[in-house]
This record gives structure tokens, C-alpha cells and sequence, in this order.
């Protein structure tokens, strides 16, 4: 496993009450916040808009949107958005991308549909694109199946790190080529079957494209709950994690680190409770063991 610092995100509610969150989060010393994108749904605020303002109002805290609909979100524009929010921000900034996965709403908004193959085509051409964009350089033209710059200056600025939320094997192929992290789809976690079948597409991918598949993280969502008391199971019949103490929660995700090279987690809290026992308890018990586990591992 590498030694890049595990992170720790809160995944925020899509409504106003994200910004007080985000705030608590920044305070309480977590590395990340997210925010989802469905702009196809009125009730929901813009996942862009909803970053810059969460961004304005942290100082530490880095913002990613998990994961962009890029369909309604052309590369080159992503890039410029990205760009602007990781200048005003000293560079907190993630990207998270997708290849669409609603299609009947995203085509709502004027967007023409695409096949599964298509997407995830657009998806793999749209992190390219969106790098060439940053980084500085010559002006970048680019002729594409999808997507088409002329003589186009590059920010100047590094690119963000760039996730994707691949589930089918099209797309864990191109995470494996181009990303620097993968998000499991579905919530799935490192005992998953769902991982178990798709991180060895990632990794063949990466190191057929040349690249040390340790290069890609993963980084999990998932809900749960911290609760005063051990409970008697931590997963469900299907072998889901629901939660349990502190204590459980350290235990499981330190081995999650250590045994399954978690990069990182980011929490969908179902209360108060739980989100504050995510930053003030689970976290830091967490980064304690990997760091003395790392220490024990480079004695020997």
C-alpha cells in the first residue's frame, strides 16, 4: 500500500443546510465535503453553485461534487468552472465525474442521449480534455469524438485530482487509464463482491496504459450510524455495514486501510449523532492507528 494520507469526507445534504455542515466539518478538522448532482431536479441545489459558496465559507476543507453529471456539464466548461474554484480556493478542489447514469432526466435538459458505450467514451475523452486545460502550455486544440477546443490557453494551475464513479466494466477500464481515484458505485464497500469484481478491472487497465494501478484510490461512500453502545453486528445479513461505536466503526475502517488499502471514506450521515462522532471520534482514532501501523511496517 502507498502512504498517501487517508481521508476523511462528509457527504452533504443537497438542500441549504449543506453550508452550516460544511462549516462543522471544516472546524472539525475533515478533509473533504461533497456534494451530489442532479440538475434535472428543481428541489436540489446547483452542485456547482453549492461548491463555490461551501468553498467561500471554509478555509481548510477541500470540496468535491460526487460524482459531476458531465452530460449536462461539457468538459471544456468543467474546466474553466474547476479552475476558477481552485484559484479562489488555494486548490481544495476534487473532481468527481461520471458518465451519466439517469438518462431520462438528463435528457430534460436538452441534452441528446447517449448509449452506455457512448457515455462512458465521453466520460474517458472529458478527463482528457479536462487536463489538458490545466497545467499551463501551449494552447490546446483537441479534436474529439465528443468534444472540440481550438487553440484554447490552458489554466494555469495543477489539475485537481479527478475520480470517477465507474460501476460497469467500460468504465472501470477508463478509471484504470485516466483517474487518479475511483469511488465504488451502490455503496459498496471493501468486502463487497461489487469490489472484489471491479477493482481488478481498474488495476489491469492501469498497468496495460502503463501506470502503477496503486496510482488509483479508492474512495468509499457509505451510510451508517455511530451509536453509543457496541452493537452485536456491525453488518447486516447481506453483509452491509450498518454502523456500531466508535470503537467498531475505528476498528473496521483501520482495517479497511490496512488490509484493503482504503484510501478514503466519505460518510452519508443519517443524524447529528453521527456526524459529529464521524469527525471528532471515528477520524481521528483512525489516522492515530494507520500512523502507528505505518511506523510499526517501516521498523521492520
Amino acid at each position: 500500500m502507498t502512504n498517501r494520507k487517508v481521508l476523511f469526507g462528509l457527504g452533504l445534504p443537497e438542500t441549504a443546510e449543506l453550508l452550516a455542515q460544511a462549516v462543522r466539518a471544516d472546524r472539525d478538522g475533515l478533509d473533504l465535503v461533497t456534494v451530489s448532482d442532479h440538475p434535472y431536479l428543481a428541489g436540489r441545489v446547483d452542485a456547482y453553485a453549492a461548491l463555490g459558496v461551501v468553498l467561500g465559507a471554509t478555509t481548510s476543507v477541500a470540496g468535491a461534487v460526487n460524482v459531476t453529471n458531465l452530460p449536462s456539464r461539457p468538459a471544456p466548461m468543467l474546466a474553466r468552472t474547476l479552475a476558477g474554484l481552485s484559484e479562489l480556493s488555494g486548490g481544495r478542489v476534487v473532481l468527481g465525474i461520471g458518465a451519466g447514469g439517469r438518462w431520462p432526466d438528463i435528457v430534460k435538459l436538452g441534452v441528446d442521449p447517449l448509449t452506455p458505450a457512448q457515455a462512458v467514451r465521453a466520460m474517458e475523452e472529458g478527463i482528457v480534455v479536462v487536463r489538458a486545460l490545466f497545467g499551463g502550455g501551449a494552447p490546446v486544440t483537441f479534436e474529439g469524438e465528443f468534444y472540440r477546443v481550438s487553440e484554447l490557453p490552458p489554466a494555469l494551475m495543477a489539475a485537481p485530482p479527478i475520480w470517477t464513479g465507474a460501476v460497469g466494466p467500460r468504465s472501470l477500464a477508463a478509471t484504470g487509464r485516466r483517474a487518479d481515484g475511483w469511488i465504488p458505485g451502490h455503496a459498496a464497500d471493501w468486502l463487497s463482491p461489487r469490489y472484489t469484481r471491479s477493482r481488478p478491472v481498474i488495476d489491469a487497465a492501469a498497468a496495460a496504459a502503463g501506470r502503477d494501478p496503486a496510482e488509483v484510490a479508492t474512495v468509499y461512500n457509505f451510510p451508517g450510524r455511530i451509536t453509543a453502545a457496541p452493537l452485536p453486528g456491525t453488518r447486516d445479513e447481506d453483509g452491509r455495514w450498518i454502523g456500531g461505536s466508535a470503537a467498531q466503526w475505528a476498528e473496521e475502517l483501520t482495517g479497511a486501510v490496512v488490509e484493503h488499502g482504503a484510501a478514503g471514506f466519505v460518510l452519508f450521515p443519517r443524524d447529528d449523532r453521527t456526524a459529529r462522532g464521524w469527525a471528532q471520534e471515528v477520524a481521528p482514532a483512525v489516522r492515530e492507528a494507520v500512523l502507528k501501523w505505518r511506523s510499526t511496517s517501516d521498523t521492520r
